[in-house]
């Protein structure tokens, strides 16, 4: 299934400032959409469109920072930028401790803005990427058997099929047949594969 184009979802309660970026945006190449108020935007959110976030610090009803919160709180992993006319430190510091890529002030440096931008469309991809493999993953380990998973976990701790036979009560022969269905079903062709298999997981 194609995925939908990197979107900029723009959010500013200054209607001219709203226009403004997006013909620079647009400009420079990039599909935009524009939103007057946190709560339009929030009202269109998906997480299924790719791209990011460039939002306003101070607007009535929830503020720039607020808005990051509760695109959190929704499971919407895009990343932000922040521009505003307002800027001061804490402001700044809470926004890149929530994992903003950038907080620019007005009047800010177009190039910068681009800059930033591309940054954030380059993190949110590999994001993505890491998330969709993560899904591919769990997907395959969810195949295993109750007893499978437990060889899984042994043998990736480094255990001999004799050593988890004896952790489990069982054969070693036993042993033999499931770690040959985990490595089948995991898809991996070795147990340095399924180690790093389990790393990757563990880290998911």
């Amino acid at each position: 299934m194609s995925q939908p184009p990197a979107t900029l979802f723009l959010v500013d309660d200054d209607e001219s400032v709203l226009r403004g970026l997006g013909r620079l945006l647009r400009a420079a190449g990039h599909v935009t959409k524009s939103f007057s108020s946190p709560a339009q935007f929030l009202a269109q959110l998906s997480g299924d469109t790719p791209g990011c976030a460039v939002l306003d610090l101070r607007m009535p009803g929830l503020n720039g920072l607020e808005l990051q919160q509760v695109m959190a709180s929704k499971g919407c992993h895009l990343p932000v930028i922040f521009i505003t006319g307002h800027g001061d430190v804490p402001a700044s510091v809470r926004a890149m401790k929530a994992g903003a890529v950038d907080f620019l002030l007005k009047p800010f440096d177009e190039q910068h803005l681009l800059a930033a931008i591309e940054q954030a469309l380059r993190k949110d991809a590999a994001a993505r990427a890491g998330r969709a493999e993560r899904a591919v993953l769990h997907a395959r380990h969810a195949a295993l058997t109750p007893r499978e998973r437990e060889v899984c976990t042994l043998v990736a701790q480094g255990l001999t099929n004799k050593e988890v036979a004896l952790r489990l009560g069982t054969t070693e022969k036993t042993i033999k047949v499931h770690r040959a269905r985990v490595i089948q079903k995991l898809e991996v062709d070795s147990v340095a594969e399924l180690v790093r298999f389990v790393d990757r997981l563990g880290q998911g």
